[in-house]
């Protein structure tokens, strides 16, 4: 279901039109918070993106995971960028012009967009291969993104090879940043011990080791109080649960072939299946 567009949205955002330079209400807007589709509220772009490029459009030089789709022009001279939700055109994209260090434009129209204040939060998650956890994340509601990662050693700046060795302490993690008008921090922790095996005491499925334990990182202490509420919940039915509650350290995120990993290799998870359980 579509939101209602103007002739004037429809003009831009289904015939592919373009708005006049500095006429758009975005172009000079600096706000905390996430640029979504006009036309179907999909989440395109955070804030800390965007950047005063000059051109009298919105510009940012990247978007958020997955959101937006890249189509070369018939005349191959520019890439048209369109919403990957509802295919609604948004501007062209650039690169090379030096502007930030990622050499990227994304040259948007105000009229594409709407605009939502910072109300994400963030989250973290330990149950086994980052990739199946990170995978569930970013496939539930009110999720705006989900990152593979690690957390808890102590060693800096920790790469993947020394963390599956055990050599560093860390824990593969997932950092997810959630739309908290959206999704409760109570539902993406139910998620959670539904998606992986909270039982398991050495590690999960195959993967066996310290840095494959169940775990959750908390920010504070209601986070705490909510995660013993679930666990008491699910011990009151039969399960002795594993899962580690630690306060939250540094996050590192790891190396970019990590990232939505299955999403890239048009796979499925083989450690991670969800299981009803509340």
């Amino acid at each position: 279901m579509h939101n209602k567009l103007t002739q004037k949205e429809k003009h831009i955002i289904q015939d592919k039109g373009t708005e006049a330079p500095y006429s758009g209400k975005y172009n000079d807007f600096y706000k905390d918070g996430v640029f979504t589709c006009r036309r179907c509220d999909t989440p395109l772009y955070d804030s800390k993106s965007k950047f005063n490029s000059g051109c009298g459009w919105p510009s940012f030089d990247g978007e958020i995971a997955g959101a937006v789709e890249r189509i070369t022009d018939i005349d191959k001279e520019r890439v048209e960028i369109t919403c990957r939700g509802c295919s609604g055109h948004l501007g062209h994209v650039f690169e090379g012009e030096g502007f930030t260090d990622k050499n990227t434009r994304h040259c948007v129209n105000s009229i594409s967009l709407d605009f939502n204040p910072t109300v994400t939060k963030k989250a973290y998650y330990a149950g086994g291969c980052f990739w199946g956890v990170e995978y569930y994340f970013n496939k539930e509601e009110g999720v705006v993104d989900a990152l593979s990662g690690f957390m808890g050693g102590h060693v800096e700046n920790p790469i993947y090879q020394d963390v599956c060795c055990g050599n560093t302490g860390h824990i593969e993690v997932v950092e997810v940043t959630y739309n908290s008008r959206k999704i409760s921090y109570e539902n993406l922790t139910k998620l959670f011990f539904e998606i992986h095996d909270p039982t398991q005491e050495d590690g999960q499925g195959p993967d066996i080791g310290s840095q494959y334990l169940s775990a959750i990182f908390t920010s504070d202490e209601k986070e705490r109080k909510m995660i013993k509420k679930l666990i008491g919940k699910l011990e009151k039915s039969g399960l002795h649960i594993a899962t580690k509650i630690l306060e939250k350290q540094k996050f590192y995120k790891a190396e970019e072939y990590h990232q939505y990993y299955y999403q890239k290799n048009g796979k499925t998870p083989y450690c991670h299946t969800r299981h009803s359980r509340f």
